[in-house]
């Protein structure tokens, strides 16, 4: 197995992103997921960075935990490791006891600051191989979906400052035109801050970054210097499935033999529309 890279050693290879919403019957085995922390993927190959985060309640981005809603961050040295770990027991054993769960693999286009004072890179041809890497290329950028994880860590001093913004924000993220889901994650209580969201187009994004709530908190995060250390990572998606909010997700939408011959190549039918829900 290739070792979890080195504190300090920028990431590099594909990310994969798992969110979860436990049946209640199994929220005692997720919460023993969030005490474990990274020791059970310790032997996970490729495995080069892990996290598993808790949400706030209903899946947001707010003071009040969630019992049941979780998410998994990864990253592989190599786009077919990563997809052999999403036909793992691993991952079949959240999905086997969630209400809902999405997973999502994706590579890295473009990324600033450092999650534990760790620099991320835009993923290399090298780790997403032949098929990856063609799908990278020939990917519509009008019609691909792309994600963007956000994640800092709050000044302790200041973390009562920084949760006046935070539910404004959040608010208008779950109801921005053009996000297609979002969760609002964490690693510790309070201080330590993630958001994942999904988006059809990147004026919808770019509209949402730089107009009301958000804007007014970013200005207001920078003015007061609320965070010790800050992560931005924008992903292309390349694959994708799963429930969320009762919204069926697939991506690329194609039929049951390709989508088993795995992430090959992309065309303007392939496009993702979420598929209307019957939930």
């Amino acid at each position: 197995m290739e070792a979890i890279t080195s504190l300090h050693d920028p990431l590099s290879g594909v990310v994969v992103v798992l969110l979860a919403d436990f049946l209640r019957q199994h929220q005692g085995w997720g919460w023993l997921r969030l005490v474990a922390g990274a020791n059970p993927y310790k032997e996970v190959p490729g495995l080069t960075m892990v996290k598993v985060m808790g949400s706030g309640h209903a899946g947001g981005f707010s003071l009040r935990p969630s019992a049941t809603h979780q998410g998994l961050i990864c990253t592989f040295s190599h786009l077919d490791l990563a997809l052999k770990f999403l036909d793992s027991p691993v991952v079949q054993a959240y999905r086997s006891r969630a209400r809902e769960c999405w997973t999502g693999v994706m590579a890295v286009q473009s990324a600033r600051g450092q999650w534990d004072k760790q620099a991320w890179q835009t993923s290399t041809p090298q780790a997403l191989g032949e098929s990856g890497h063609a799908a990278v290329l020939s990917a519509p950028t009008n019609s691909a979906p792309f994600a963007v994880l956000t994640r800092a860590s709050i000044v302790p001093t200041k973390a009562m400052a920084f949760w006046r913004y935070a539910p404004a924000a959040q608010a208008d993220l779950d109801q921005s035109p053009g996000c297609l889901l979002a969760m609002g994650l964490g690693e510790a209580p309070l201080v330590r801050q993630c958001t994942f969201s999904l988006w059809q187009d990147t004026a919808s994004m770019l509209h949402y970054a730089h107009q009301g709530a958000h804007q007014v908190a970013s200005a207001a995060a920078y003015k007061h210097q609320f965070f010790s250390e800050s992560l931005f990572v924008r992903m292309q998606v390349l694959q994708m499935a799963g429930v969320w909010k009762g919204q069926p997700y697939r991506y690329p939408n194609t039929t049951e033999a390709r989508a088993s011959e795995g992430v090959d190549r992309f065309s303007e039918a392939d496009a993702f529309t979420p598929e209307p829900s019957h939930v």
